[in-house]
């Protein structure tokens, strides 16, 4: 009877013992919340050591099936977005209309990023956060070529996601795709990384950039501008597009790499417009029957058909039937990999540049241009809305901020017989709103102008005048 005691008294004790060492080692799942300044640096703090985290180890994205924590951190940074437009006149009048959408915020103090055609010719852009707080946003600017928009509201405090790595994005990766299908708020879908550098030309013209990231994640009609996300909570794509029949998600969605966004949200934060750098060739994929042709051992990497005179390329040396393969060591292997890369720098950036010449690789250092083959940063020049309105904008100096005490952008000229004209506007006016949207320069004026579906409304002032004056005209006739 003794015996048993005991040894039942040691199996209590060892159970005891190792629920202890369980315990001690078990790892601790963090809950996150944003509710405060003390609330964002914990925010903050817990977001850097999981990032940190996953720096250290060999490939953490795509282990965890768990997506528990990426969609807590994914959830509250992600916005539903509604644009109002003004529709066409008709028989009882304008009438406005709407398109929804999803919209990420990516920093603390109210920027958000969407796509282009999620805001594009809207009057009016409404958000609404997770929690269901209501903002009118400002459009800080817009990209139609790569499908981005930068949005900007006035609050703090809030929550946002950090941008990941696109490129070290693998396929089979496990990804979240998080937005607003059918104005269905907060909505998270699961899928995988299908392919990489994915063209689907849905974009148009020939500046447009296509390098999609393509998933399998269920994406539909209001999840565009809204976050993917891998399972470490990282932002690596703007999710833009389907592929579909029906209407309707049928198995393929498509986002913007991370990587390309934010270099274009940098430059419509900076400059406004988004800086273009080029290479200055004409090129194509390359095929396998070419690839042997000239000795190459895959069919990866990009023909060159056309090379400018003064060109970025034209400069460096290449010739018309070289193939490039590597920019900054990265790997070049198709079209759309080259167009998204260079699409990453801006003019008077310096790379080095790998190319198939004759049987041979060769490396080049390139300094990229604009498309008018100049290195220099192009910013607003004040006449883009001269030709098809008539009028002519620029900052306002530092004098004239303090005399009328306004931020905003001043009227240049007029031109005479135009629209903007006929509505007896002078020189010298202070824009300081344009449909009930402040704006702080002239670049924010054109892009809210330019944005404008039909129907514009400028708000403003003139120095040594205290009236606040307004002026209302239509882009276009009816």
């Amino acid at each position: 009877m003794k015996r048993y005691a005991a040894l039942c008294f040691v199996s209590l004790v060892s159970a005891v013992f190792a629920v202890f060492l369980y315990r001690l080692f078990e790892p601790r799942h963090a809950v996150l919340w944003n509710q405060s300044v003390e609330g964002q640096a914990q925010y903050a703090s817990l977001v850097d050591k999981l990032f940190n985290a996953r720096l250290n180890a060999g490939f953490y994205s795509s282990a965890p099936t768990d997506f528990i924590t990426a969609a807590e951190l994914a959830t509250p940074a992600v916005v539903n977005i509604r644009a109002v437009q003004q529709s066409r006149s008709g028989l009882w009048g304008a009438s406005p209309t709407g398109s929804s959408g999803s919209g990420v915020i990516v920093t603390p103090d109210g920027y958000i990023v969407t796509n282009h055609h999620v805001v594009d010719n809207s009057s009016e852009i409404k958000v609404t956060l997770a929690d269901r707080r209501t903002y009118m946003a400002k459009l800080v600017g817009s990209d139609p070529s790569t499908d981005i928009s930068l949005l900007k509201i006035d609050e703090g405090n809030l929550p946002f996601l950090v941008f990941g790595n696109s490129d070290s994005v693998r396929v089979g990766e496990w990804v979240l795709a998080v937005g607003n299908p059918f104005n269905l708020s907060s909505t998270v879908t699961a899928g995988i990384i299908s392919a990489k550098g994915r063209n689907i030309d849905i974009l148009g013209g020939g500046g447009s950039i296509e390098s999609f990231l393509q998933t399998d994640a269920a994406v539909n009609p209001g999840n565009s501008g809204g976050a993917l996300v891998n399972s470490a909570g990282e932002l690596i794509g703007i999710n833009t597009a389907i592929i579909t029949e029906s209407g309707s998600y049928e198995g393929y969605s498509f986002a913007v790499p991370s990587n390309l966004t934010q270099k274009v949200i940098r430059d419509l934060r900076e400059f406004g417009v988004v800086q273009r750098a080029y290479l200055g060739v004409g090129i194509e994929d390359l095929d396998s029957e070419r690839a042997r042709e000239i000795g190459l051992p895959t069919a990866e990497g990009v023909y060159v058909t056309r090379v400018s005179t003064n060109g970025a390329a034209h400069d460096a040396g290449l010739n018309i039937g070289d193939v490039i393969i590597g920019l900054n060591d990265t790997r070049i292997r198709s079209t759309p990999e080259l167009q998204e890369f260079v699409g990453r720098f801006r003019p008077g950036d310096r790379l080095t540049l790998d190319y198939w010449r004759n049987g041979r690789r060769l490396r080049s250092n390139i300094l990229l241009k604009d498309g008018n083959n100049s290195t220099g940063v192009a910013k607003v020049q004040g006449t883009e809305l001269d030709q098809q309105l008539g009028f002519e904008l620029r900052d306002l100096s530092r004098d004239e901020k303090r005399n009328i005490r306004s931020q905003g952008a001043i009227v240049v000229s007029v031109r005479r017989g135009s629209i903007v004209a006929a509505t007896n506007m002078q020189p010298g006016f202070v824009i300081a709103s344009v449909n009930g949207n402040r704006v702080s320069d002239a670049a924010e004026a054109i892009a809210a102008i330019q944005s404008a579906y039909n129907g514009v409304v400028l708000d403003g002032y003139y120095e040594n005048i205290p009236d606040l004056y307004s002026y209302r005209f239509r882009k276009r006739d009816d």
